[in-house]
């Protein structure tokens, strides 16, 4: 194989690659009207968690919903009830870096890093329940663009070769007793 300058060309490939990506960290806060008047709250979680995203300027968007249960005592801490809502949020992430050159439609993935969770529940005036819910997400947006790669004209198989001492033709593991083997690692 000849090694000169006038053997390699360059060609311009178009591949899919990441073109833009993103997270963010988010604290949102809820205000839960349950039917009794609380006297405890007994508990909190999220659960069902859906969103979708899209691109909105130089950022992503975002956007789903996911089901409060609260769990709260009434009547003096005699009687309890969970108060099951379904929220809608949005978050706007920013994108850290993002190359215009991408072409094509692009594909917006997003990924809970850390899935919604409630990280604070109290009593608030007029009966009402307060709720703190934490999550991060990650986006990346994934487009065509142009790889340019070297390009070897002169390339011919037989002139490549496997890095190392070893052949086709060796006997080098001819006398290897796999057996012994175990027997030394028990």
């Amino acid at each position: 194989m000849s090694g000169t300058d006038k053997d390699l060309q360059c060609r311009e490939l178009i591949a899919k690659a990441v073109c833009g990506k993103g997270h963010k960290f988010s604290t949102t806060t809820h205000t839960i009207i349950p039917s009794q008047t609380p006297s405890t709250i007994l508990g909190c979680w999220i659960i069902n968690t859906n969103f979708q995203a899209e691109k909105v300027g130089d950022a992503v968007e975002v956007s789903g919903t996911y089901d409060v249960n609260l769990w709260f005592s009434f009547a003096n801490n005699t009687q309890t009830e969970v108060k099951r809502e379904t929220v809608k949020f949005s978050v706007l992430v920013p994108l850290t870096f993002f190359d215009k050159n991408c072409r094509g439609d692009l594909e917006i993935v997003a990924r809970a890093v850390e899935q919604p969770k409630c990280v604070k529940a109290e009593l608030s005036a007029g009966g009402t329940i307060t709720v703190r819910v934490e999550s991060e997400f990650a986006v990346e947006i994934i487009g065509e663009t142009k790889v340019c790669v070297v390009v070897c004209n002169n390339c011919d198989d037989k002139d490549f070769h496997m890095i190392g001492d070893y052949e086709e033709n060796s006997d080098e593991f001819d006398d290897f007793d796999s057996a012994t083997m175990l027997d030394e690692l028990d």
